[in-house]
């Protein structure tokens, strides 16, 4: 079984309006432990975003409400679209319009609910 990212073992932080983006080398470094997920800019705010596949659509439910349920835990919400059997997951921070250690640890924690997840494909 491949070894999990250290960031699924690290929890948010509460974030303000000041709190620093992380930057393009910190970008890179981070991205090294989420390889599946791309840096989208998007109404010129860059955030995470990841397409996660499934056998059924009730599959596909199921995990969008883990993370439903994730993102309450962690107090850190996404943008999350359920189509077919398919869920696309986009992680930003609103506060500071931009990408905070606390999406690469969410998008770590979103993989391993998908690991987790039982006859996806």
């Amino acid at each position: 079984m491949e070894e999990q990212p250290a960031l699924v073992r690290e929890r948010c932080v509460a974030c303000c309006r000041d709190a620093p983006r992380v930057s393009d080398g910190d970008i890179v470094e981070l991205q090294r432990q989420i390889p599946e997920w791309s840096v989208r800019d998007q109404d010129g705010i860059p955030r995470l975003e990841r397409t996660f596949r499934f056998k059924e659509y009730r599959r596909a439910l199921d995990f969008t409400q883990r993370i439903g349920d994730l993102a309450e835990a962690e107090d850190h919400h996404p943008a999350i679209l359920t189509e077919a059997r398919r869920v696309t997951v986009t992680w930003w921070t609103h506060a500071i319009r931009g990408l905070h250690r606390n999406d690469f640890i969410m998008a770590a924690k979103t993989d391993g609910l998908y690991d987790a997840s039982l006859d996806r494909s």
